[in-house]
């Protein structure tokens, strides 16, 4: 089901009408889906923000479940796909909120320009982040003064005031995120080695002469993770993105094979997966600042 707008998801949701049209605090004590929505897949055309306190409750990070029991905070980007309904923990209903705002809200705006830094709102459900009380009463605090701020009357001031407490919460978001990656450092020092063999043995020649070069999204997939967070993972842990591991191993097969054979650069360029022998010169020339002919005569002279 295709959710556009706030006053939709407030219909399905069975709550009062919005006070404002882009952006809405909906507790789910107020909640009393319709039987259309129950149990239904909704599509979100909007960004969504939402606390849940459920004790007594699982949640997965990668192949792994650990238990919490304070919040968990979930972000999602417009056009993500949601389940309605979901089951209820031993100790009852969950309680929390959501906060929803339409893009059309912030658009044109400095938050606007900020959103892809937010690479959390691309994150899995699974891959929620785990509040202290601490965290959680600042989280809450600031939820509460957007509320405030868009219920009232508003005037000039009141997207200036909005947007800024906005990006104070996407803001502590980043900082409680970066707190999670060092708290579950060990576990995430196993994953890196994972990665690592996984790089290793999909960044074959052979491999990669049939397959093409492993991806983002399928080396993330296999490691049981979302793109964004297994990139920001490995940022945290190593210094170094999914992209720039794929770019570091693609570079460490184009010299050992300028270096151990006799093949021609287009045909270099063919086994590593590149359309084209100048994308391969590009590539090189980008990462080592000569070119694979340049490379090639240097270093086997």
């Amino acid at each position: 089901m295709n959710i556009d707008s706030i006053s939709a998801l407030h219909e399905l949701l069975g709550c009062e009408k919005p006070k404002h049209p882009l952006i809405t605090l909906i507790d789910f004590d107020a909640i009393h889906p319709t039987e259309e929505c129950f149990n239904n897949e909704l599509l979100l055309n909007f960004y969504m923000v939402s606390l849940k306190n459920s004790p007594d409750c699982e949640l997965k990070y990668g192949r792994r479940y650990y238990d919490f029991n304070e919040g968990s905070l979930i972000f999602t980007a417009p056009g993500q796909v949601l389940k309605a309904g979901g089951e209820q923990s031993e100790s009852g209903k969950p309680t929390g909120w959501m906060l929803c705002f339409h893009s059309d809200l912030i658009r044109g705006s400095s938050l606007w320009r900020k959103m892809s830094e937010y690479s959390f709102f691309e994150y899995e459900a699974s891959e929620a982040l785990h509040l202290s009380d601490r965290e959680k009463e600042i989280v809450e605090r600031i939820v509460r003064e957007i509320q405030v701020e868009y219920s009232g009357n508003l005037d000039s001031y009141s997207n200036e005031l909005i947007f800024s407490n906005l990006e104070v919460l996407l803001n502590y978001a980043k900082r409680f995120y970066s707190r999670q990656f060092i708290t579950r450092a060990n576990v995430y020092k196993e994953s890196v080695v994972k990665f690592e063999k996984l790089l290793q043995e999909q960044c074959i020649v052979e491999i990669i002469e049939k397959a093409g070069m492993p991806s983002v999204k399928g080396l993330a997939q296999a490691m049981g993770y979302s793109p964004n967070y297994l990139s920001d993972m490995l940022k945290k842990e190593t210094g170094k993105t999914t992209q720039e591991y794929i770019k570091l191993r693609v570079l460490e097969l184009a010299e050992h094979l300028l270096l151990t054979t006799r093949e021609p650069i287009y045909r270099i360029a063919n086994m590593l997966g590149f359309e084209q022998p100048a994308s391969l010169t590009k590539f090189f020339k980008a990462q080592r600042g000569v070119s694979p002919v340049d490379f090639r005569k240097r270093h086997r002279a």
